[in-house]
């Protein structure tokens, strides 16, 4: 092959040049995409008088998405309407007969029908344009053992993972007191025994302070966080009050270190939703929450 004379030489590097500073310009006009996303969830929203105005009031104040129950007591076309009409984005659903019908519950009629509520969910969330269910894996208690609970909820969780992998659909095991899964090395060894990429983690990083400090738990887990939850708890209210008072405090008013959380889910390369689980409220107390968590994205 002859080697290229100076002129061609010349003439290749500028019409690279050329090339890359469209390239760069174009990709200066392309919108960013947020490293994290807002979200608060449906029952928090205390205004408006049908779907579309309380999707439209969380719009307004600046949220990106937000979560809904399944089931939920809306009809799927009342929800896409309210969706389409200002963009919000349905970015989650939470299974919520998972306290009633528990995966590790001793009757194997309540356990069927916690899958199907499963199954129920993940629909929904594919009808949503969703990405995710919110589902707590089990509950132990005197009568439920520990080890029962994880055989238990570990069977019939494994029947809905082919369906989520078919939709599309992100199964996301919440940390909640329910006295399972009591270490991220515990959580992260039953997320890996699925044995599938749509099994994963919501981080409640304030159901972590009473016994725990978060950033732990989002070293340990790591790739497997999917989303997060987002509120806040005080020990000092804890310990005066009682345990369930440590959540009624405000964001920054409690003992969550959300600068040293957000620096520990950067490091990981974490992008995506936080999502308010909180008590809800009128628009100016919606209004707090943004701002609230809003720092809570600033901290470096």
């Amino acid at each position: 092959m002859t080697p290229p004379n100076r002129r061609q030489f010349l003439a290749g590097m500028a019409a690279g040049s050329t090339c890359l500073s469209a390239a760069t310009a174009f990709s200066f006009l392309q919108p960013q995409q947020p490293e994290f996303k807002k979200a608060l969830k449906l029952y928090m929203v205390g205004e408006g008088d049908s779907l579309l105005e309380k999707f439209q009031l969380v719009k307004d104040l600046g949220y990106d998405g937000i979560e809904l129950d399944s089931p939920n007591g809306f009809k799927t076309d009342e929800i896409l309407a309210a969706r389409d009409a200002n963009g919000l984005d349905i970015h989650g659903v939470v299974d919520s007969a998972h306290w009633n019908q528990p995966f590790s519950h001793p009757d194997k009629k309540v356990r069927a029908q916690g899958v199907e509520a499963g199954r129920t969910a993940i629909r929904d969330a594919k009808a949503y344009g969703a990405t995710s269910v919110l589902i707590v894996p089990a509950v132990v208690e005197k009568t439920i053992s520990y080890q029962d609970a994880w055989n238990r909820s570990q069977e019939e969780i494994a029947k809905l993972v082919p369906e989520a992998e078919a939709a599309g659909i992100q199964i996301a095991f919440e940390n909640v007191w329910n006295n399972f899964l009591l270490s991220p090395l515990e959580m992260a060894q039953y997320i890996d025994s699925f044995k599938s990429k749509v099994v994963g983690a919501y981080l409640d990083v304030g159901n972590l302070v009473r016994y725990a400090w978060p950033e732990h738990w989002v070293e340990v887990l790591s790739s497997r966080i999917f989303k997060i939850d987002v509120k806040e708890y005080s020990r000092k209210k804890q310990t005066e009050e009682g345990i369930w008072k440590g959540f009624a405090v405000d964001l920054h008013k409690g003992d969550c270190d959300w600068p040293t959380v957000v620096k520990a889910l950067r490091k990981i390369g974490y992008r995506g939703w936080f999502t308010a689980e909180m008590i809800g409220g009128n628009k100016e107390h919606l209004a707090k929450i943004a701002k609230d968590m809003d720092f809570i994205f600033s901290s470096q």
